[in-house]
């Protein structure tokens, strides 16, 4: 296999990521024994190994769908609740929902499957869009996700979500746009769930959200990462800041009243204020034909 190695920009996903049919099995059977059980009460939050983590495994047929369903219900059938084996089976069946979408949308990495967005006036914005990429547009759970993607090439579900309404409605950049990053980012990304899943959050796509659901990046970081153990990891900039204000760090830059220097000096300020960019966007939004 041909690797990286000068720069060696894989050292990352060689660390994280074990290959193959042997990793995908020792990976379910982590999950099974350890999480499966509490999956539909942690799965939101990207502090916890909740989560399956078996979405490479799946998109490069390590294993299959039809494998992880039957293992989970025979653990299910050891002890862990059917709630919690319900969950992770629905989110088993979304996966196999995009597919269908692919099937019949070949397209649907480059078409809007609700054509009334073609007439979605998307911003052309190089310098945000970079911010975006990098993981540093001033908002502590946006920025901790792009840098757990470039890191190791995944990102916790919960934070996808989060991260791709902040570019497609916050900054109205073209969902393609953050869907051919992750696409060429992501370990996991198909040509199935990937394209799908930037629908679903733009407002483009079949069952999407509804456009005028914006997550709020501060309050997302406090809800789904209260103790900041997520931010704390992949925005280490931000370690000494107090939890109570860690997912808005510039509220801790106007308490620390008389210093005349920023608190976190490597830390980028907001490229957007929260409020305005919402309103900006349903605006946008409420004007599609």
């Amino acid at each position: 296999m041909l690797e990286p190695s000068s720069p060696d920009w894989a050292s990352g996903l060689r660390a994280t990521w074990q290959r193959g049919e042997a990793g995908a099995q020792a990976q379910l059977e982590k999950f099974l024994d350890n999480d499966v059980g509490s999956y539909a009460d942690c799965r939101d939050y990207p502090g916890k190994t909740s989560t399956s983590r078996l979405s490479p495994y799946l998109r490069f047929g390590d294993i299959s769908a039809r494998q992880v369903w039957h293992a989970a219900t025979n653990a299910a059938h050891a002890g862990s609740s059917n709630r919690n084996l319900e969950k992770f089976q629905s989110e088993l069946g979304w996966r196999e929902f995009s597919y269908h979408l692919l099937y019949n949308n070949p397209d649907v990495a480059s078409r809007n499957l609700q054509s009334r967005f073609d007439t979605m006036q998307w911003r052309q914005d190089t310098t945000a869009l970079e911010a975006w990429q990098h993981g540093k547009t001033g908002y502590p759970i946006v920025d901790a996700g792009m840098r757990e993607l470039w890191n190791t090439g995944w990102m916790h579900n919960r934070v996808r979500m989060v991260v791709a309404s902040f570019l497609a409605k916050h900054l109205l950049i073209d969902w393609r746009q953050g869907e051919s990053w992750f696409w060429d980012t992501l370990v996991d990304a198909d040509p199935a769930n990937n394209p799908v899943s930037w629908q679903w959050v733009a407002g483009s796509g079949a069952d999407a959200a509804p456009y005028f659901r914006i997550f709020n990046p501060v309050l997302q970081g406090q809800k789904f990462d209260a103790d900041s153990t997520y931010v704390r990891r992949w925005v280490p900039e931000l370690a000494n800041i107090p939890a109570s204000v860690i997912h808005n760090p510039w509220r801790h830059e106007a308490e620390s009243i008389g210093r005349k220097s920023k608190c976190v000096p490597s830390y980028p300020d907001r490229i957007i204020d929260h409020d305005y960019a919402r309103r900006r966007a349903l605006e946008a939004y409420k004007n599609l034909a």
